[in-house]
């Protein structure tokens, strides 16, 4: 059996709230009204059959007596209704309300003589009108005590719901790596005024984000003066190495000696990049002469496709260390073919290895983690994601359908609006 479909705007706290409003409003209003209606029915009624009744008996001596029946009594008459006949034929007394001649009237019928019937007619008009006058009462009150509930409610239920869009948009800005984002409830601050549980979603989201911060800051410090301490003794570590006699071991030791300053490096980097404190120098490039640059002077055999070249204001020192990352990546980890693909603004880097693993492609590169075997640390790609993010770019990873990783690096398009902290290169002065 398929759910029904409800609309996007169906399940909203506030629509449900109203739904609800309204529902235990107009249920509550029905049963009120219909209380309400039976009480006064039978009051009038009851108070209609007791004249009609007193009437009967009246008539019913006068009848017996022989004396003139009083007007509205008579025997046998021909509006009075089939059932209250029969009933007052078998020697019983009733009272009916029926029309009669297009109005309401109350009967009251008892036996008289020879298989006939004495009734007493009593207009009802004014009786069944004031009950149709209160029916109408209570529907418009109803009605307005409704509308005024759920105005009531609504606005209470909207207050509420601005308070956790509000709370939902901060933890949305927080996960979008905004730390300082607060939701700042004056509830949470103010101990006079009364707490609520969206109060305590928003103290306890704040306290949150300010334990994130902490950690984080904490880790980026660690990280920073990690390679910071590092830097001079790989210094002096790399003179020593230089001054050993040639032979495989030099090169053995020379190598993991710029490997760890490579490493070193890349943490300095990574730590820079991290306050958010970089500045861009802006210049104009041609898209595909400056891909074409980052693969020669990377020495692999991958190719350079421009579909569509185009020229770019951008920071190129930034942006080759971006591409030159991917492509660096491209061939350590994945499988040759390697290309490079120009399209506009947007460049694509893909090899035909077994692709990204599936974190990394949910989530992003991280550092110092790897699977499936890989060697390296993650921080090439890490670099590559947080310059591209100075440059205001967009950059995604994917594995295609035949095999193989894809990355996807998309240039803001020109006259948008410059990055925070860009600086647009002067024009050097023409010689005359």
């Amino acid at each position: 059996m398929t759910r029904l479909a409800l609309p996007h705007w169906a399940g909203t706290l506030a629509v449900k709230a109203a739904v609800f409003i309204t529902v235990m409003c107009c249920g509550l209003a029905a049963m009120l009204g219909v209380l309400v209606h039976v009480s006064v029915t039978d009051q009038t009624v009851g108070q209609a059959r007791s004249l009609a009744l007193a009437r009967l008996a009246d008539a019913t001596k006068a009848y017996q007596a022989g004396d003139t029946l009083l007007p509205g009594a008579s025997v046998d008459p021909p509006g009075l209704p089939r059932a209250l006949r029969d009933l007052a034929l078998a020697g019983d007394r009733g009272t009916m309300v029926s029309d009669h001649h297009g109005q309401p009237t109350m009967w009251a019928a008892g036996p008289a003589d020879r298989n006939r019937a004495l009734a007493v007619e009593v207009d009802y008009a004014q009786q069944a009108h004031t009950i149709a006058g209160l029916d109408r009462a209570i529907l418009w009150s109803s009605g307005l005590a409704i509308g005024a509930t759920l105005l009531v409610g609504a606005f209470a239920v909207t207050r509420v719901t601005r308070r956790l869009q509000a709370t939902a948009q901060v933890a949305r800005r927080i996960s979008a790596g905004d730390l300082d984002a607060r939701v700042g409830d004056p509830r949470t601050t103010d101990q006079s005024r009364p707490q609520d549980e969206v109060a305590a979603v928003a103290a306890a989201l704040d306290t949150m984000a300010a334990s994130l911060q902490g950690k984080l800051l904490s880790e980026q410090r660690f990280t920073a003066d990690v390679a910071h301490e590092l830097r001079t003794p790989l210094t002096g570590l790399h003179a020593a190495a230089e001054l050993l006699p040639p032979g495989r071991p030099t090169e053995l030791v020379r190598d993991r000696v710029a490997a760890l300053r490579t490493l070193t490096e890349d943490l300095l980097e990574i730590s820079r990049l991290e306050t958010g404190r970089e500045q861009l120098e802006l210049d104009g490039e041609e898209l595909g002469a400056l891909a074409a640059r980052v693969v020669r002077a990377s020495g692999t055999d991958t190719e350079v496709v421009v579909l569509r070249d185009t020229r770019v204001e951008t920071d190129r020192r930034r942006l080759e260390r971006v591409l030159g990352n991917l492509v660096a990546n491209a061939h350590k980890h994945g499988r040759a073919p390697v290309s490079v693909t120009v399209d506009g603004a947007v460049v694509t880097v893909r090899d035909h290895g077994d692709g990204y693993p599936d974190y990394l492609v949910e989530h992003g590169p991280q550092r110092f983690r790897t699977e499936g075997g890989a060697k390296g640390h993650g921080l090439g790609l890490t670099i590559a994601v947080g310059q591209a993010e100075v440059l205001g770019a967009r950059l995604e990873f994917a594995n295609a359908v035949d095999g193989g990783a894809v990355a996807i690096l998309t240039l803001p398009q020109h006259g948008s609006a410059l990055p925070d902290g860009a600086v647009r290169r002067a024009a050097a002065p023409e010689s005359s």
